[in-house]
């Protein structure tokens, strides 16, 4: 499988003009600076700036010199954790003073053992824990990511695991422009949301196993231009071939005097999209955010794009060095037909939850067409049962994600599985078809799967019903929000919304409204080997309310493999699946008719059969209940009527003198149908 491949920025020079001088601060954890292996570092040689997050150096908290690895000469700190929450250890970098301007330096060499992480931020003050200037995370996949708490991946890249390489940031507070560096190679430039430096704080979170060695720290002056605008950010706003970017630019004003207008040009694929500013006002070390209007189509392959500030106040500024930027643009490209599923494990109780559905939008509005969200109530008017007991079993807490079911994981940390799971080839690929008969709000879905390989019959299909716009009165409608006020930060508009958030504010998308046959799925339909080719065809019915919107309903149809993984996905709202066409077939919906009901609601045994065979009907509800034997042909081979039924029930069915073959089982409950198969031997 490919690696995830993010936009970085190749920026020949540093961004900011250093001038060689003696460092503020050195540390190799060599003996020649005094050291020994095993010596705990915040009670060694540099105590002066090495301390902990609670100021006890010398135990838990406190990192360990080493000799298994290092980066120059022989030693180096060792970092690891298991813990859920991360730590114990915690070391602290005091920087000595705030830094609130000129450019600040931070550079350290890191090892990260293959298939771990490792993580450290900056405080922005002497005190740790009052605010965060900015995250590293260095993924356990090989990619990292920089953030400012605000906004993510301002900066990122792959990284060898096993490797030592060099980090390097380089933050000019008087502009909050800021650039990283791996090996020299710049690998972002952004404007930071807080510029002020205190301290860095190492911190390893669950699974991380790093090693840091050759820790520096500096600090410049910097003297401004006159009239200045720098490109102090350069987004695509996208990384997936074959979807459209929405390119924006970042200017800083670097200078003394006020920008009034400027043009921002980015050039990709050799096409220019140009936007002209004027009447704006941009003062003394502020910005401007320039969002390109035309989209711009990404296109498979590595490739350049520049983004270029001219024309500032009419004519050419002071320093032209610092006037572009320019990004390697190397888009992900999709496995062919493959649609990635996010289900959100979320509840109107949860004060965190508002986070899951911020993410839920940003991953539709960034990737609709290659992504299928569900957001699965828990506990409040908008839950489905049957789902919510399924996902809980694959959750840890409230918000939670599984991208494809391969894991649990923050709804903010779906990135790195989105990516890979949008890269991995599956078995099959779907297509949902409908009919919809709006008087009696009948809606059948038929979902089909082609497989592009072979496969087990251990595969299972499922289909789920979403809807956005969801709006309630009552008081299980209001969303309790941990982020009213700001003092949580910033998340998607939240934070200007009080707690809880009043019904007649809230809308809610991607709600998981139905799922059939159960979480699971069911390979009732599958036959016993499936070769490349073949085609598989599940059937659903389902009556919607007269409260739900059916112009704003997804069909999700969905393949699991036989790992519980959701191997590939179908989305479609109702119209375009009607237009794909309904196809008849096996069909799997009594489970979600009946609610509740067992996911073996018809249980067929033995199987094969010889003699005689027992038919087990499940039922929890009182039920009309139908009962027929078909020969493959479709013939009625035996067919019986039970009429209303409220328990459930076995019947015997004597098959001693039927011909031996496959026949279908068939049991229509209120009108529903469910088929297994029988073999006669």
């Amino acid at each position: 499988m490919k690696t995830m491949k993010k936009i970085t920025l190749l920026v020949a020079s540093a961004l900011f003009g250093l001038t060689a001088n003696a460092q503020l601060f050195t540390d190799g954890f060599e003996a020649s600076e005094g050291y020994s292996v095993g010596d705990y570092i915040g009670n060694g040689p540099n105590s002066a700036n090495w301390t902990t997050w609670s100021g006890a150096t010398g135990g838990t908290e406190d990192a360990q010199v080493t000799d298994n690895e290092a980066s120059v000469g022989s030693n180096s700190i060792y970092f690891s954790s298991t813990a859920a929450s991360g730590g114990p250890q915690d070391v602290i970098l005091d920087f000595g003073q705030q830094y609130t301007d000129g450019i600040f330096i931070y550079e350290s060499d890191f090892y990260v053992v293959s298939g771990a992480n490792a993580y450290f931020n900056f405080q922005a003050t002497g005190t740790p824990g009052q605010s965060w200037a900015m995250n590293c995370n260095m993924y356990s996949n090989g990619n990292l990511s920089i953030d400012d708490g605000v906004t993510a991946d301002l900066a990122t890249a792959t990284y060898a695991q096993d490797t030592w390489f060099k980090l390097r940031i380089e933050a000019n507070l008087s502009i909050g422009v800021w650039e990283a560096f791996i090996d020299g190679t710049s690998i972002g430039v952004w404007v930071n949301s807080i510029n002020t430096l205190g301290s860095v704080d190492i911190f390893p979170l669950q699974g991380s196993q790093f090693y840091v060695d050759e820790v520096m720290f500096d600090h410049q002056t910097y003297t401004m231009q006159n009239l200045n605008a720098t490109v102090g950010g350069f987004s695509m706003g996208g990384n997936i071939a074959g979807l459209n970017a929405n390119p924006s630019v970042t200017v800083v004003n670097a200078g003394m005097t006020a920008i009034t207008s400027f043009d921002v040009t980015v050039d990709y694929n050799g096409n220019q999209y140009t936007e002209n500013i004027t009447g704006v006002n941009v003062t003394s070390t502020n910005n401007y955010v320039v969002d390109i209007t035309t989209p711009v189509p990404l296109i498979a392959g590595a490739m350049t794009a520049t983004a270029t500030v001219s024309n500032v106040n009419g004519g050419t500024d002071d320093d032209p060095s610092d006037d572009s930027n320019v990004l390697n643009v190397d888009p992900i490209v999709p496995a062919a037909g493959k649609v990635v599923v996010g289900e959100e494990g979320t509840g109107t109780w949860c004060q965190w939850c508002p986070r899951g559905a911020v993410y839920m939008d940003l991953f539709e509005q960034d990737f609709g067409p290659l992504w299928a969200g569900i957001a699965v109530h828990n506990n409040d008017p908008m839950e489905v049962a049957v789902y919510d007991a399924g996902i809980g079993t694959l959750i840890g807490g409230y918000p939670s994600a599984l991208v494809d079911r391969v894991g649990d994981v923050d709804p903010s940390a779906m990135y790195n599985d989105f990516y890979d799971r949008l890269q991995t080839a599956p078995a099959a690929q779907m297509t949902n078809g409908a009919i919809w008969d709006a008087n009696t709000r009948q809606l059948q879905v038929s979902v089909t799967a082609v497989f592009d390989v072979a496969a087990t019959n251990q595969y299972k299909m499922l289909c789920v019903l979403t809807e956005d716009g969801v709006t309630g009165t009552g008081s299980g409608y209001n969303q309790s929000n941990a982020y009213a006020g700001g003092g949580n930060g910033v998340m998607g508009g939240y934070e200007s919304l009080p707690n809880p958030v009043p019904a007649s504010q809230m809308v809610y998308d991607h709600v998981a409204r139905a799922i059939a046959p159960s979480f699971a799925g069911s390979n009732t339909c599958f036959p016993a080997t499936i070769n490349a080719g073949d085609i598989v065809t599940t059937n659903y019915v389902f009556t919607l309310p007269a409260d739900w919107d059916e112009t704003k309903i997804h069909i999700i149809g969905m393949l699991a493999d036989p790992t519980g993984k959701i191997d590939n996905a179908a989305k479609e709202y109702i119209p375009d699946a009607v237009a794909n066409g309904f196809v008849q077939a096996c069909n799997l919906s009594v489970g979600e008719l009946l609610p509740g009901q067992l996911d073996d609601v018809l249980r067929v045994y033995p199987n094969p059969a010889s003699s005689f065979v027992n038919i087990e009907m499940n039922l929890n509800q009182e039920s009309d209940v139908q009962l027929r034997l078909l020969d493959m042909s479709g013939k009625v081979v035996s067919a019986a009527d039970y009429g209303t039924m409220n328990q459930s029930s076995v019947v015997e069915l004597n098959t001693s003198g039927m011909t031996a073959g496959l026949y279908l089982v068939e049991l229509t409950v209120n009108g529903q149908k469910i088929t297994k198969r029988l073999s006669i031997k």
